[in-house]
């Protein structure tokens, strides 16, 4: 028992380090993005054969070009690499060494910027099998070397996925907790075994640092898993993300008390989020942005960067709080963490922005290891929130992890 327990967490926490959706690796790339299909909001998953597509977006913060080259890498259900793939197993076309052709300079702003657009699967490069893919780009004029990773899913509904989502859980009734079910019908796929051919990850809002993993079901048979009263897919409410938008340099919008020009840089100096002791409505995206201006007409290439300034009330903590978002790649690194200033009793940080909309949240780290949401910001189970589950699958002497179920379902 002793010996599983530790397994499972080594499991956890090798696909907390692995599992990120974005990262920037280079100072001079910026607003990393990755969207599945037309839907900003949605989650970056696809399914396998449908057409759609999954578009990669990036600006070079120069008016240099720079070849940019691109390599598609398919990974097992904890985003290891595939090593017992060859790339024709998992690519049509060529899965390394394609150039990203599509570029733009911007127009008319401070920050001079290149902007970078990539979708998948092109004429060149496309996905064969499903299950999950990183994207590496690297910049050819800088010995090849890599300035960012983009990771995404490709499903193949094989296994029929049903979920719930209810706030009468096994902890609390209508008090603190969400409580997610599932139920997974293994169709035609043969299952042998499946604690070692079934992989499962649950996801809050799309959140890879407090994902649920291989959660032990409670119902087994010959046809499927189920999982009913699962304490393990009790999540925190939580409360609403907060959110701002910057869409004009000379007049403010949603969120933002104040527009200033220092000489070099534009600021934007947010509202002050206070303390949120209950629960009020508020309209989210639950972390996702949006580019985009007042003309809203070119807004890849006439959206200026802005110094954005965020001021949080709420007592001084022992453990670093950063904002969090899908912007921030749910990575908590130094220039998204708030700092302390004694002189006003509050955290500030000030962040580098492309110009759009943008949802966010602030966590600290808990003694686990594990991140959380700010006590101060609240947690309710009237809080909307987005549930998604990802169900892995291996044939009996399979040599990968294809993608066979997805689920989505939200609060609300």
């Amino acid at each position: 028992m002793l010996r599983q327990l530790v397994l499972f967490l080594c499991l956890v926490c090798a696909l907390c380090v692995h599992a990120q959706r974005c990262e920037i690796l280079s100072d001079h790339i910026a607003t990393l993005q990755l969207t599945a299909g037309d839907d900003w909001m949605a989650p970056p998953v696809i399914k396998l054969g449908s057409g759609d597509k999954v578009r990669i977006e990036f600006d070079d913060l120069t008016h240099e070009y720079h070849r940019y080259t691109y390599d598609l890498r398919h990974c097992e259900a904890d985003w290891t690499p595939s090593e017992e793939l060859l790339t024709s197993d998992y690519c049509d076309g060529f899965a390394e060494g394609n150039t990203i052709d599509d570029y733009e300079e911007s127009f008319n702003t401070n920050q001079l910027y290149t902007h970078y657009t990539l979708d998948l699967p092109n004429s060149l490069c496309a996905m064969k099998i499903s299950g999950n893919y990183e994207v590496i780009i690297y910049d050819e004029d800088a010995d090849h070397q890599p300035v960012a990773r983009a990771c995404f899913m490709v499903f193949d509904p094989a296994m029929p996925l049903g979920m719930t989502a209810t706030t009468v859980t096994d902890k609390d009734v209508n008090g603190r907790h969400q409580q997610v079910g599932m139920v997974v019908n293994y169709n035609s796929l043969r299952v042998n075994d499946p604690t070692t051919q079934i992989h499962t990850v649950v996801l809050q809002n799309f959140r890879w640092d407090n994902a649920r993993i291989n959660a032990k079901p409670q119902y087994v048979s010959g046809d499927g898993l189920k999982w009913d009263h699962c304490r393990d897919y009790v999540f925190d409410g939580g409360n609403e993300y907060r959110k701002f938008e910057v869409l004009d340099l000379d007049h403010t919008s949603m969120g933002i008390e104040e527009l200033r020009w220092d000489g070099e840089h534009y600021n934007a100096f947010k509202f002050a989020d206070e303390p949120r002791p209950s629960y009020v409505y508020d309209e989210d995206a639950n972390g996702a942005f949006f580019i985009r201006n007042s003309d809203n007409t070119e807004v890849t290439t006439t959206t200026d960067y802005v110094l954005v300034h965020l001021r949080l009330k709420a007592p001084q903590q022992t453990a670093p709080i950063y904002v969090n978002g899908w912007w921030t790649y749910d990575r908590m690194l130094p220039q998204y963490e708030m700092q302390w200033n004694p002189d006003r009793n509050e955290y500030e940080a000030a962040l580098w922005l492309k110009q759009g909309y943008y949802s966010y949240q602030y966590l600290t780290e808990q003694p686990d290891g594990t991140f959380a949401p700010l006590p101060s910001e609240g947690n309710f189970h009237e809080t909307e929130n987005c549930y998604d589950a990802l169900v892995y699958y291996k044939e009996q002497g399979g040599r990968t992890d294809l993608l066979v179920g997805w689920g989505h379902i939200c609060i609300r």
